[in-house]
């Protein structure tokens, strides 16, 4: 099975180049360094013996940010290495973590490639953040003594059902992994039950991001901006097909209060334009938050065209809802936004965070919305009862609190892992 799935690869190989220049038209990161991609790295191998930690995209680099910090504080001596898939991802682990860590390309899952990327540096371990699992990677590191190991992991029933079928190849690859920390008990059953040894459960490291001071900051300067005293509605992270739904459903609307302002932040940058053409065709007045200027009564719309300010937007505005849950794409990270203490609404499709978003219902931090229509009646309730938006928040202080101590979990199972890896490196570095 896994020969077939090589084949496959092999057979994508020479249009693979093409697809990354047409991405970088729109995120011109996808144009630099290709040849890490192909398992060419430039320079000597400076990360040679760090600690390899795979975060394929923009969630999961954010995600992973109080594992870094533990880390860097318990063993700072030890490098790391950060690599991605997408440029969101790579921008964001710079945004974060600057120099702190030494970043890289996953490459493509073919095994010249991963062969080189794993001869090139060497890690002592591997870390693959929440469900990014490539059967020839995960076969080569197999074939050395480096521990591969999945953390904060989840795993979908729909999810769970695409690696049924395919059970010759994922079987063995779930097998191969050294251990599993799941994020909650269900996640962790889908993966035994599909062949994984070696799970716990450790809970989801998103609930431990914490908001910082300059952030707090940097979403009171962008609220100054939209006008402190309109009230604010956040679309976040929304998906092709979901914005045109919402502005048709906003042109039908007449419950929002006077001079609402409607802050629409797609989810993936390379869509920024085709957002603004939509707003244009549509003759909504609107305002790119990348013009940082104050804005007008008479502007509608604002379009997040900006990178790494999620938090800001968050904390600019008096209700957010999470997209890419009114069509069945999965959804997006709640838990941000509550941990903002933002009213939160969530579509009916939020699959990719299901234990998340029941427990956040069921907690009253967050309110489940059937279509786009809805979003906005619910929404202009909220905007007009400040006492419900107080409960709201106080509700989600509550429940983040109460969902807190994944990255404690996470440290006390993974940290006698690493010290295993540790010793191994130091005496091949001996030897």
């Amino acid at each position: 099975m896994r020969l077939v799935y090589t084949l496959l690869w092999w057979l994508l190989l020479p249009v693979l180049p093409l697809r990354l220049w047409w991405r970088g038209r729109r995120e011109p990161g996808y144009r630099a360094n290709v040849g890490e991609r192909f398992g060419f790295y430039r320079g000597a191998a400076h990360a040679t013996g760090a600690l390899w930690i795979h975060a394929v995209s923009l969630g999961e680099t954010r995600a992973i940010a109080p594992l870094i910090e533990r880390l860097q504080r318990e063993a700072p001596a030890r490098p790391i290495l950060l690599t991605h898939m997408t440029a969101t991802g790579r921008e964001a682990g710079r945004t974060l973590f600057g120099d702190r860590v030494m970043q890289a390309w996953l490459p493509y899952d073919v095994p010249f490639a991963v062969r080189r990327f794993l001869e090139h540096f060497r890690p002592r371990a591997g870390l693959l953040v929440e469900t990014e699992l490539w059967p020839n990677l995960t076969a080569a590191v197999a074939r050395t003594d480096v521990p591969l190991l999945l953390i904060n992991a989840r795993l979908s029933e729909r999810s769970a059902q695409g690696y049924r079928r395919v059970a010759l190849l994922s079987r063995p690859l779930l097998r191969a992994i050294a251990g599993i920390a799941a994020q909650s008990e269900a996640d962790a059953g889908r993966l035994r039950d599909l062949g994984a040894q070696h799970v716990v459960v450790t809970g989801n490291l998103k609930f431990d991001v914490a908001v910082t001071p300059a952030q707090r900051h940097q979403g009171a300067a962008l609220r100054a901006l939209f006008g402190a005293d309109r009230p604010v509605l956040m679309l976040a992270s929304t998906r092709d097909g979901e914005e045109a739904l919402l502005l048709d459903a906003l042109a039908r609307t007449d419950a929002l209060p006077a001079a609402t302002l409607i802050v629409i932040v797609p989810r993936h940058p390379q869509r920024f334009d085709a957002v603004a053409a939509l707003l244009d065709e549509r003759r909504v007045p609107y305002a790119r938050r990348s013009a940082n200027a104050p804005i007008g009564a008479s502007t509608r719309v604002v379009l997040g065209d900006s990178l790494g300010e999620m938090f800001a937007y968050y904390g600019a505005c008096d209700v957010a809802f999470v997209a890419g849950s009114l069509l069945p794409l999965g959804g997006q990270n709640l838990i941000e936004s509550i941990a903002v203490g933002v009213p939160t609404l969530i579509g009916p499709h939020m699959f990719n965070f299901a234990e998340a978003s029941e427990a956040a219902l069921a907690a009253g931090a967050a309110l489940r919305i059937r279509d786009a229509d809805e979003m906005f009646a619910v929404a202009a309730r909220l905007l007009g009862d400040r006492g419900e938006r107080e409960r709201m928040r106080e509700n989600a202080q509550t429940f983040i609190a109460a969902h807190r101590g994944a990255i404690d979990r996470l440290w006390a199972w993974l940290e006698p892992r690493l010290a295993v890896a540790d010793a191994k490196a130091n005496r091949s570095t001996a030897d």
